[in-house]
């Protein structure tokens, strides 16, 4: 089985011209009816070896953090020497598995444990710092910056990272930092003490810095239109970071986390939303968002099912009909897409990725 990623490197070593790993492209669209970008094609797994070599990674970096805890035993936070030797771990592994291997999900796995350890082992250092169960009542101004310092420290790592291995999860793991740098200096700024609740700050900063996020992963998308690139998959991560932290705030203010405290109009409310974030992603060409909402529309139409005296069959129902109207939205994306984008104005078109053949240079 032959990836995007693996046309991409065939191309750039010379052993497909560009026009022939496009006419392989098209001739894939065809087969399956479906226009190359509207796939959405991520690298995740190309054998079992993939998941072989996750899970003994997996039990090293345990090992690890096992180890680094035994140093500092004590310590009531992350135990700083266990971050750093997993980070340390992680990056040593991503040497071969990812530099030289190019193994997708090892390499995912790998990324995310060199972050959180750095994040880790900072934070452990700074609760140290603090003394421990004494860190919650110290210095909030001080405590704040070194959490906001943190997370800028392991943005810097993040994009040493980047430098060294490309790999596309990379870029929203730094932008994940980042978000938390920017949210605790708000924080901190405003004072935690004098806040009636973290909600009414917390909530509008996440949803913020989540359209922040979502604007960037526009960006990397608008670059690479037809998906040919590892800028589309850098995107995609993006986009997997930026829905969550979009979606939640709004869903909260709805009350849908709070379960009864939802009513009729929010349950209503939720539902048109989604439609609203259905036809964002067919015309950006990202699920992400509809994945990311589904377990609140799950909420609001069980409620509704509730309400309207479908007590017995509500959760069926509700399953039923998002189900129903997922698999119909996945069969039929391609031509409901290319009415959305049609719609647009032009300008707008232009930026939007491709829908339709791809054009052979």
């Amino acid at each position: 089985m032959y990836t995007e990623d693996d046309l991409r490197t065939a191309v750039a070593t010379g052993a497909l011209s560009p026009e022939a790993a496009d006419a392989l492209r098209n001739s894939v669209r065809q087969s399956r009816e479906a226009p190359a970008g509207d796939e959405e094609h991520f690298r995740l797994i190309n054998s079992f070896n993939d998941i072989f070599v996750t899970i003994a990674a997996v039990l090293l970096l345990v090992a690890m953090g096992g180890i680094g805890q035994a140093l500092t035993p004590n310590i009531d936070g992350p135990p700083p020497f266990a971050g750093l030797l997993v980070a340390g771990a992680a990056w040593g592994m991503a040497e071969f598995f990812t530099r030289k291997r190019r193994m997708a999900l090892p390499s995912i796995v790998l990324l995310l444990a060199f972050v959180g350890g750095i994040f880790a082992a900072l934070l452990g250092f700074i609760v140290m710092s603090f003394g421990g169960d004494n860190f919650g009542r110290s210095d909030e101004v001080l405590g704040g910056l070194l959490i906001a310092g943190s997370g800028l420290i392991t943005a810097g790592a993040a994009y040493a990272h980047w430098r060294r291995f490309m790999v596309p999860i990379t870029v929203a793991a730094g932008a994940a930092a980042l978000a938390v740098t920017v949210i605790a200096l708000v924080i901190t700024g405003i004072g935690p003490s004098s806040l009636d609740s973290p909600d009414h700050v917390l909530m509008p900063m996440v949803f913020i810095v989540g359209l922040a996020i979502f604007g960037f992963a526009m960006r990397w998308d608008t670059s690479d239109r037809e998906r040919q690139t590892r800028r589309s998959d850098v995107a995609f991560w993006l986009h997997l970071l930026a829905a969550p932290m979009i979606a939640h705030p709004i869903f909260h203010t709805l009350g849908v986390t709070e379960g009864s405290a939802i009513g009729l109009g929010g349950a209503v409310a939720v539902l048109a939303i989604y439609v609203l974030f259905g036809l964002v992603a067919l015309a950006i060409d990202r699920r992400a968002l509809l994945v990311s909402a589904l377990a609140y529309v799950l909420v609001a139409l069980t409620f509704l099912f509730d309400r309207f005296g479908a007590v017995e069959l509500n959760v069926a129902l509700t399953a039923l009909v998002i189900g129903s109207a997922l698999l119909m939205l996945s069969a039929f994306w391609s031509p409901i897409r290319n009415k959305v984008v049609q719609a647009l104005p032009g300008a707008l078109q232009q930026r939007l990725p491709v829908s339709g053949k791809l054009a052979i240079s």
